[in-house]
Protein backbone atom coordinates (compact mmCIF):
# COMPACT_ATOMS: atom_id res chain seq x y z
CA UNK A 1 0.00 0.00 0.00
CA UNK A 2 1.49 2.89 -0.86
CA UNK A 3 1.81 6.22 1.05
CA UNK A 4 -0.85 8.38 -0.35
CA UNK A 5 -2.97 5.28 -0.31
CA UNK A 6 -2.56 4.88 3.53
CA UNK A 7 -3.09 8.47 4.36
CA UNK A 8 -6.84 8.23 2.38
CA UNK A 9 -7.87 5.65 4.60
CA UNK A 10 -6.43 7.11 7.86
CA UNK A 11 -8.53 10.21 7.04
CA UNK A 12 -11.67 8.76 5.84
CA UNK A 13 -14.31 9.25 8.21
CA UNK A 14 -15.97 5.84 10.22
CA UNK A 15 -19.38 5.25 8.94
CA UNK A 16 -22.24 6.63 10.93
CA UNK A 17 -23.93 4.33 13.46
CA UNK A 18 -27.56 3.44 12.20
CA UNK A 19 -29.60 4.47 15.09
CA UNK A 20 -33.12 2.63 15.80
CA UNK A 21 -36.16 3.48 17.18
CA UNK A 22 -37.30 1.52 19.64
CA UNK A 23 -40.47 -0.62 19.04
CA UNK A 24 -42.33 1.05 21.60
CA UNK A 25 -42.58 4.33 20.29
CA UNK A 26 -44.13 2.57 17.15
CA UNK A 27 -46.67 1.11 19.54
CA UNK A 28 -46.84 4.25 21.12
CA UNK A 29 -47.95 6.03 17.85
CA UNK A 30 -50.39 3.20 17.33
CA UNK A 31 -52.30 3.55 20.71
CA UNK A 32 -52.01 7.51 19.64
CA UNK A 33 -53.60 7.21 16.15
CA UNK A 34 -56.33 4.66 18.10
CA UNK A 35 -57.39 6.83 20.43
CA UNK A 36 -57.77 9.69 18.01
CA UNK A 37 -60.26 7.20 16.03
CA UNK A 38 -62.08 6.70 19.10
CA UNK A 39 -62.25 10.16 20.40
CA UNK A 40 -64.99 11.21 17.58
CA UNK A 41 -67.81 10.13 19.69
CA UNK A 42 -66.77 12.03 22.52
CA UNK A 43 -66.98 14.72 20.23
CA UNK A 44 -71.23 14.54 19.53
CA UNK A 45 -72.97 14.91 22.52
CA UNK A 46 -73.13 18.90 22.99
CA UNK A 47 -73.50 19.02 19.47
CA UNK A 48 -76.48 16.49 19.67
CA UNK A 49 -78.10 18.38 23.06
CA UNK A 50 -80.11 21.20 20.19
CA UNK A 51 -81.05 18.77 17.38
CA UNK A 52 -82.46 16.24 19.69
CA UNK A 53 -84.43 18.40 21.57
CA UNK A 54 -86.07 20.39 18.07
CA UNK A 55 -86.47 16.39 16.53
CA UNK A 56 -88.21 14.99 19.39
CA UNK A 57 -89.15 17.88 21.76
CA UNK A 58 -86.89 15.90 24.14
CA UNK A 59 -86.23 17.79 27.61
CA UNK A 60 -82.34 18.61 27.48
CA UNK A 61 -82.52 16.63 31.65
CA UNK A 62 -83.60 13.95 29.40
CA UNK A 63 -80.61 14.49 26.83
CA UNK A 64 -78.06 15.06 29.95
CA UNK A 65 -79.66 11.73 30.90
CA UNK A 66 -78.62 9.47 28.27
CA UNK A 67 -75.08 11.36 28.37
CA UNK A 68 -74.60 10.87 31.85
CA UNK A 69 -75.15 6.78 31.42
CA UNK A 70 -72.49 6.81 28.60
CA UNK A 71 -70.02 8.76 30.97
CA UNK A 72 -70.44 6.98 33.89
CA UNK A 73 -70.28 3.63 31.69
CA UNK A 74 -66.74 5.37 30.19
CA UNK A 75 -65.23 5.65 33.92
CA UNK A 76 -67.04 2.31 35.51
CA UNK A 77 -65.72 -0.01 32.75
CA UNK A 78 -62.53 1.24 33.01
CA UNK A 79 -60.58 -0.67 35.39
CA UNK A 80 -62.51 -3.86 34.60
CA UNK A 81 -60.91 -3.44 30.99
CA UNK A 82 -57.07 -3.28 32.59
CA UNK A 83 -57.72 -6.40 33.77
CA UNK A 84 -59.46 -7.98 30.91
CA UNK A 85 -56.05 -6.24 28.93
CA UNK A 86 -54.02 -8.75 31.34
CA UNK A 87 -56.20 -11.65 30.21
CA UNK A 88 -56.95 -11.50 26.72
CA UNK A 89 -54.47 -8.94 25.29
CA UNK A 90 -54.39 -5.03 24.73
CA UNK A 91 -55.07 -5.40 20.92
CA UNK A 92 -58.36 -8.31 21.21
CA UNK A 93 -60.07 -6.20 23.95
CA UNK A 94 -59.52 -2.86 22.33
CA UNK A 95 -60.92 -4.27 18.76
CA UNK A 96 -63.69 -5.33 20.20
CA UNK A 97 -64.19 -1.92 22.27
CA UNK A 98 -64.39 -0.32 18.52
CA UNK A 99 -66.47 -2.26 16.78
CA UNK A 100 -69.00 -1.56 20.02
CA UNK A 101 -68.43 2.12 19.51
CA UNK A 102 -69.38 1.80 16.24
CA UNK A 103 -72.06 -0.12 16.20
CA UNK A 104 -73.81 1.69 18.85
CA UNK A 105 -73.69 5.02 16.77
CA UNK A 106 -75.14 3.55 14.23
CA UNK A 107 -77.89 2.65 15.25
CA UNK A 108 -78.95 5.98 17.04
CA UNK A 109 -79.61 6.54 12.98
CA UNK A 110 -83.15 5.05 13.58
CA UNK A 111 -83.79 5.35 17.27
CA UNK A 112 -87.20 6.81 18.08
CA UNK A 113 -87.47 7.06 21.64
CA UNK A 114 -85.70 8.07 24.51
CA UNK A 115 -84.82 4.67 25.76
CA UNK A 116 -82.73 4.06 22.58
CA UNK A 117 -80.65 6.76 23.22
CA UNK A 118 -80.01 5.61 26.53
CA UNK A 119 -79.27 2.05 24.93
CA UNK A 120 -77.60 2.91 22.04
CA UNK A 121 -75.12 6.21 22.96
CA UNK A 122 -75.64 5.48 26.98
CA UNK A 123 -75.23 2.01 27.16
CA UNK A 124 -73.33 0.32 24.19
CA UNK A 125 -71.23 3.74 22.95
CA UNK A 126 -70.44 3.94 27.28
CA UNK A 127 -69.05 0.27 27.27
CA UNK A 128 -66.95 0.70 24.56
CA UNK A 129 -65.33 3.66 25.03
CA UNK A 130 -65.00 2.86 28.34
CA UNK A 131 -62.43 0.11 27.08
CA UNK A 132 -60.50 2.55 24.99
CA UNK A 133 -60.64 4.82 27.88
CA UNK A 134 -56.98 6.41 30.15
CA UNK A 135 -56.81 2.83 31.60
CA UNK A 136 -55.20 2.17 27.99
CA UNK A 137 -53.06 4.19 27.83
CA UNK A 138 -51.79 3.77 31.29
CA UNK A 139 -51.63 -0.27 30.39
CA UNK A 140 -49.28 0.53 27.34
CA UNK A 141 -47.15 2.92 28.92
CA UNK A 142 -46.52 0.99 32.12
CA UNK A 143 -45.62 -2.19 29.66
CA UNK A 144 -43.51 -0.63 27.26
CA UNK A 145 -41.73 1.84 28.67
CA UNK A 146 -39.94 2.05 31.71
CA UNK A 147 -38.50 6.01 31.10
CA UNK A 148 -40.22 8.59 29.82
CA UNK A 149 -43.60 7.65 31.75
CA UNK A 150 -44.60 11.26 32.07
CA UNK A 151 -44.08 11.97 29.17
CA UNK A 152 -45.63 9.38 26.93
CA UNK A 153 -48.47 9.60 29.56
CA UNK A 154 -49.13 13.19 28.23
CA UNK A 155 -48.91 12.36 24.52
CA UNK A 156 -51.53 9.65 24.48
CA UNK A 157 -54.00 11.59 26.90
CA UNK A 158 -53.59 14.33 24.42
CA UNK A 159 -54.92 11.90 21.77
CA UNK A 160 -57.97 12.42 22.49
CA UNK A 161 -58.35 16.27 22.20
CA UNK A 162 -56.48 15.64 18.97
CA UNK A 163 -59.35 13.93 17.92
CA UNK A 164 -61.71 16.24 19.34
CA UNK A 165 -59.96 19.01 17.30
CA UNK A 166 -60.50 16.72 14.07
CA UNK A 167 -64.11 15.66 14.54
CA UNK A 168 -65.64 18.49 15.96
CA UNK A 169 -65.39 21.13 13.11
CA UNK A 170 -66.04 18.37 10.97
CA UNK A 171 -68.79 17.13 12.76
CA UNK A 172 -70.71 20.74 13.56
CA UNK A 173 -70.17 20.93 9.67
CA UNK A 174 -71.98 17.99 8.66
CA UNK A 175 -75.18 18.69 11.56
CA UNK A 176 -75.40 22.46 10.22
CA UNK A 177 -75.52 21.39 6.33
CA UNK A 178 -77.29 17.93 6.81
CA UNK A 179 -78.73 16.46 10.17
CA UNK A 180 -77.47 15.04 12.90
CA UNK A 181 -77.80 11.53 11.53
CA UNK A 182 -74.65 11.58 8.91
CA UNK A 183 -72.46 12.66 12.08
CA UNK A 184 -73.34 9.10 13.86
CA UNK A 185 -72.45 7.61 10.75
CA UNK A 186 -69.12 9.57 10.94
CA UNK A 187 -68.19 8.64 14.31
CA UNK A 188 -69.22 4.98 13.29
CA UNK A 189 -67.18 4.94 10.26
CA UNK A 190 -64.19 6.17 12.08
CA UNK A 191 -64.34 3.80 15.04
CA UNK A 192 -64.22 0.84 12.72
CA UNK A 193 -61.16 2.66 10.20
CA UNK A 194 -59.03 1.97 13.20
CA UNK A 195 -59.35 -1.26 13.84
CA UNK A 196 -57.17 -2.95 11.15
CA UNK A 197 -54.52 -0.50 12.90
CA UNK A 198 -54.81 -2.06 15.80
CA UNK A 199 -55.02 -5.82 15.10
CA UNK A 200 -51.84 -5.54 12.53
CA UNK A 201 -49.79 -3.40 14.35
CA UNK A 202 -50.75 -2.64 18.32
CA UNK A 203 -48.38 -5.48 20.40
CA UNK A 204 -49.49 -6.37 23.95
CA UNK A 205 -46.11 -6.50 25.39
CA UNK A 206 -42.30 -5.54 24.23
CA UNK A 207 -41.43 -9.39 24.91
CA UNK A 208 -43.41 -9.95 21.95
CA UNK A 209 -41.23 -8.59 20.10
CA UNK A 210 -37.78 -9.73 22.15
CA UNK A 211 -37.00 -6.44 23.08
CA UNK A 212 -37.11 -4.83 26.54
CA UNK A 213 -39.16 -1.71 27.71
CA UNK A 214 -38.38 1.42 26.23
CA UNK A 215 -35.32 2.14 29.08
CA UNK A 216 -35.28 -1.12 30.67
CA UNK A 217 -31.83 -2.41 32.04
CA UNK A 218 -32.87 -6.07 31.36
CA UNK A 219 -34.95 -7.74 29.41
CA UNK A 220 -38.86 -8.66 31.09
CA UNK A 221 -40.56 -11.84 30.53
CA UNK A 222 -44.39 -11.48 29.26
CA UNK A 223 -46.45 -12.47 32.22
CA UNK A 224 -48.97 -15.06 31.51
CA UNK A 225 -52.28 -13.96 31.42
CA UNK A 226 -54.30 -13.09 34.66
CA UNK A 227 -57.76 -14.89 34.81
CA UNK A 228 -60.85 -14.05 37.04
CA UNK A 229 -60.34 -10.73 35.25
CA UNK A 230 -63.46 -8.81 37.02
CA UNK A 231 -62.54 -10.46 40.82
CA UNK A 232 -58.34 -9.41 39.99
CA UNK A 233 -60.11 -5.34 39.46
CA UNK A 234 -62.36 -5.74 42.57
CA UNK A 235 -59.91 -7.05 44.60
CA UNK A 236 -57.48 -3.90 43.88
CA UNK A 237 -59.91 -1.49 44.42
CA UNK A 238 -60.85 -3.54 48.02
CA UNK A 239 -57.30 -2.91 48.35
CA UNK A 240 -57.02 0.63 47.46
CA UNK A 241 -60.31 2.11 49.18
CA UNK A 242 -58.31 1.36 52.53
CA UNK A 243 -55.74 4.01 51.66
CA UNK A 244 -56.15 7.68 52.07
CA UNK A 245 -54.28 8.65 48.53
CA UNK A 246 -57.12 6.82 46.55
CA UNK A 247 -60.02 8.84 48.08
CA UNK A 248 -58.31 11.99 47.41
CA UNK A 249 -57.01 10.59 44.02
CA UNK A 250 -60.41 9.69 43.09
CA UNK A 251 -62.10 13.18 44.83
CA UNK A 252 -60.09 15.39 42.36
CA UNK A 253 -60.47 13.53 39.60
CA UNK A 254 -64.13 13.42 39.61
CA UNK A 255 -64.24 16.81 40.40
CA UNK A 256 -61.65 16.68 37.02
CA UNK A 257 -64.23 15.05 35.34
CA UNK A 258 -67.41 17.51 36.16
CA UNK A 259 -65.60 20.27 35.38
CA UNK A 260 -64.07 19.23 31.63
CA UNK A 261 -65.79 16.24 30.33
CA UNK A 262 -69.49 16.55 31.97
CA UNK A 263 -69.84 20.92 31.65
CA UNK A 264 -67.55 22.33 29.24
CA UNK A 265 -67.54 19.01 26.83
CA UNK A 266 -71.82 18.11 27.11
CA UNK A 267 -72.89 22.11 27.99
CA UNK A 268 -70.74 25.27 26.28
CA UNK A 269 -71.99 24.86 22.59
CA UNK A 270 -76.11 25.19 23.76
CA UNK A 271 -74.88 27.70 26.65
CA UNK A 272 -72.85 29.50 23.70
CA UNK A 273 -75.85 29.15 21.43
CA UNK A 274 -77.90 30.44 24.56
CA UNK A 275 -76.06 33.65 23.95
CA UNK A 276 -76.68 33.54 20.31
CA UNK A 277 -73.25 32.14 18.99
CA UNK A 278 -73.67 30.32 15.95
CA UNK A 279 -73.44 26.52 16.89
CA UNK A 280 -70.21 26.37 14.39
CA UNK A 281 -68.31 28.90 16.17
CA UNK A 282 -68.77 27.54 19.45
CA UNK A 283 -67.65 23.95 18.34
CA UNK A 284 -64.56 25.82 16.65
CA UNK A 285 -64.08 27.17 19.96
CA UNK A 286 -63.92 23.70 21.50
CA UNK A 287 -61.84 22.43 18.66
CA UNK A 288 -59.40 25.83 19.54
CA UNK A 289 -59.53 24.25 22.81
CA UNK A 290 -58.38 20.45 21.92
CA UNK A 291 -55.22 22.25 20.19
CA UNK A 292 -53.99 23.70 23.33
CA UNK A 293 -54.76 20.52 25.02
CA UNK A 294 -52.58 18.94 23.16
CA UNK A 295 -49.64 21.29 23.88
CA UNK A 296 -50.83 21.54 28.01
CA UNK A 297 -50.98 17.62 28.18
CA UNK A 298 -47.86 16.79 26.69
CA UNK A 299 -46.19 19.76 28.76
CA UNK A 300 -47.84 18.47 31.63
CA UNK A 301 -46.12 15.03 30.95
CA UNK A 302 -42.31 16.65 31.11
CA UNK A 303 -43.64 18.28 33.94
CA UNK A 304 -44.25 15.26 35.90
CA UNK A 305 -41.18 14.01 35.39
CA UNK A 306 -39.71 16.56 36.80
CA UNK A 307 -41.64 18.31 39.63
CA UNK A 308 -43.89 17.01 42.50
CA UNK A 309 -47.59 15.86 40.89
CA UNK A 310 -49.22 16.63 44.37
CA UNK A 311 -48.44 20.58 43.49
CA UNK A 312 -48.80 20.59 39.91
CA UNK A 313 -52.40 19.10 40.67
CA UNK A 314 -52.98 21.75 43.27
CA UNK A 315 -51.78 24.59 40.48
CA UNK A 316 -53.84 22.97 38.12
CA UNK A 317 -57.32 22.75 39.91
CA UNK A 318 -56.42 26.38 41.18
CA UNK A 319 -56.49 28.15 37.78
CA UNK A 320 -59.15 26.02 36.05
CA UNK A 321 -61.18 27.19 38.99
CA UNK A 322 -60.52 30.45 38.52
CA UNK A 323 -61.48 30.51 34.60
CA UNK A 324 -64.75 29.12 35.55
CA UNK A 325 -65.91 31.49 37.78
CA UNK A 326 -65.65 34.20 34.57
CA UNK A 327 -66.94 32.59 32.00
CA UNK A 328 -70.04 33.60 32.55
CA UNK A 329 -68.72 37.74 31.84
CA UNK A 330 -67.58 36.56 28.59
CA UNK A 331 -70.45 34.40 26.57
CA UNK A 332 -71.96 36.42 24.05
CA UNK A 333 -73.27 36.56 20.26
CA UNK A 334 -69.81 37.07 18.84
CA UNK A 335 -66.23 35.59 19.91
CA UNK A 336 -63.69 38.57 21.84
CA UNK A 337 -60.61 38.48 22.19
CA UNK A 338 -61.60 37.64 26.30
CA UNK A 339 -63.26 34.56 25.61
CA UNK A 340 -60.06 33.30 23.46
CA UNK A 341 -57.81 34.06 26.24
CA UNK A 342 -60.22 31.57 28.13
CA UNK A 343 -60.24 28.97 25.59
CA UNK A 344 -56.69 28.95 25.37
CA UNK A 345 -56.29 28.74 29.27
CA UNK A 346 -58.43 26.27 29.46
CA UNK A 347 -56.96 24.33 26.56
CA UNK A 348 -54.00 24.01 28.17
CA UNK A 349 -55.19 23.15 31.84
CA UNK A 350 -57.96 20.25 30.21
CA UNK A 351 -56.40 17.15 30.92
CA UNK A 352 -53.30 18.34 32.24
CA UNK A 353 -54.27 16.96 35.72
CA UNK A 354 -54.09 13.02 34.45
CA UNK A 355 -50.19 12.83 33.97
CA UNK A 356 -49.55 13.82 37.32
CA UNK A 357 -52.37 11.50 38.70
CA UNK A 358 -51.32 8.71 36.71
CA UNK A 359 -47.82 9.02 38.14
CA UNK A 360 -49.21 8.97 41.91
CA UNK A 361 -51.44 5.91 41.38
CA UNK A 362 -48.03 4.73 39.99
CA UNK A 363 -46.10 5.45 43.35
CA UNK A 364 -48.71 4.26 45.61
CA UNK A 365 -49.93 1.07 43.67
CA UNK A 366 -47.42 -0.32 41.86
CA UNK A 367 -47.85 -2.69 38.96
CA UNK A 368 -51.68 -2.36 39.85
CA UNK A 369 -51.76 1.44 39.32
CA UNK A 370 -53.43 0.83 35.57
CA UNK A 371 -56.39 -1.03 37.70
CA UNK A 372 -56.47 1.51 40.24
CA UNK A 373 -56.36 4.68 37.82
CA UNK A 374 -59.16 2.62 36.30
CA UNK A 375 -60.93 3.20 39.34
CA UNK A 376 -59.74 6.72 39.59
CA UNK A 377 -61.20 7.23 36.14
CA UNK A 378 -64.56 5.88 36.85
CA UNK A 379 -64.89 8.52 39.73
CA UNK A 380 -63.52 10.89 37.03
CA UNK A 381 -66.97 9.85 34.74
CA UNK A 382 -69.22 9.60 37.57
CA UNK A 383 -68.09 13.51 38.28
CA UNK A 384 -68.89 14.34 34.62
CA UNK A 385 -71.75 12.14 34.66
CA UNK A 386 -73.21 14.11 37.38
CA UNK A 387 -72.76 17.63 36.08
CA UNK A 388 -73.67 16.05 32.39
CA UNK A 389 -77.17 15.89 34.17
CA UNK A 390 -77.97 18.55 36.68
CA UNK A 391 -76.28 20.93 33.93
CA UNK A 392 -79.21 20.22 31.48
CA UNK A 393 -81.43 20.52 34.65
CA UNK A 394 -79.86 23.41 35.67
CA UNK A 395 -80.79 25.13 32.29
CA UNK A 396 -84.42 23.71 32.38
CA UNK A 397 -84.86 25.12 35.79
CA UNK A 398 -83.13 28.27 35.54
CA UNK A 399 -83.16 29.21 32.35
CA UNK A 400 -79.59 29.69 32.53
CA UNK A 401 -76.19 27.74 32.99
CA UNK A 402 -74.78 30.48 35.14
CA UNK A 403 -75.09 28.72 38.73
CA UNK A 404 -72.75 25.39 37.13
CA UNK A 405 -70.38 27.49 35.98
CA UNK A 406 -70.01 28.89 39.55
CA UNK A 407 -70.64 25.72 41.11
CA UNK A 408 -67.91 24.27 39.25
CA UNK A 409 -65.49 26.89 39.77
CA UNK A 410 -65.89 26.15 43.51
CA UNK A 411 -65.23 22.59 43.42
CA UNK A 412 -61.90 23.14 41.45
CA UNK A 413 -60.77 25.32 44.29
CA UNK A 414 -61.63 22.13 47.05
CA UNK A 415 -59.46 20.10 44.25
CA UNK A 416 -56.71 21.98 44.67
CA UNK A 417 -57.01 21.66 48.54
CA UNK A 418 -57.25 17.97 48.39
CA UNK A 419 -54.38 17.83 46.19
CA UNK A 420 -51.97 19.01 48.45
CA UNK A 421 -53.45 16.70 51.16
CA UNK A 422 -52.66 13.96 49.23
CA UNK A 423 -49.58 12.82 51.23
CA UNK A 424 -46.20 11.01 49.67
CA UNK A 425 -45.37 7.11 50.08
CA UNK A 426 -43.76 6.08 53.20
CA UNK A 427 -40.77 3.98 52.83
CA UNK A 428 -42.36 1.13 53.98
CA UNK A 429 -45.84 1.35 52.27
CA UNK A 430 -46.79 -1.42 50.71
CA UNK A 431 -47.98 -1.86 47.46
CA UNK A 432 -51.72 -2.57 46.64
CA UNK A 433 -52.23 -6.08 45.97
Amino acid sequence: MTQTTEAAAVQQPPKPTRVRVHRAWFVAAVTFVTIIGAAAFRSVPGLLIDPLHAEFDWSRGTIGAAVSVNLALYGLTAPFAAALMDRFGIRRVVAVALTVIAAGSWLTVWMTAAWQLMLCWGLLVGLGSGSMALAFAATVTNRWFTARRGLVSGILTAASASGQLIFLPLLSWIIDRYDWRPAAVTVALAALAVVPFVWLLLHDHPADVGQKPYGAAEFVPKPPPVPGAARRAVTVLLSAVRTGPFWLLAGTFAICGASTNGLIQTHFIPAAHDHHMPVQAAASLLAVIGVFDVVGTIASGWFTDRFESRRLLAVYYALRGVSLMFLPLLLGPAVHPPMIFFIVFYGLDWVATVPPTLALCREHYGEDSAIVFGWVLASHQVGAALVAFLGGVARDTFGSYDVVWYASGALCAAAALMALVIRRRAADEVAVG
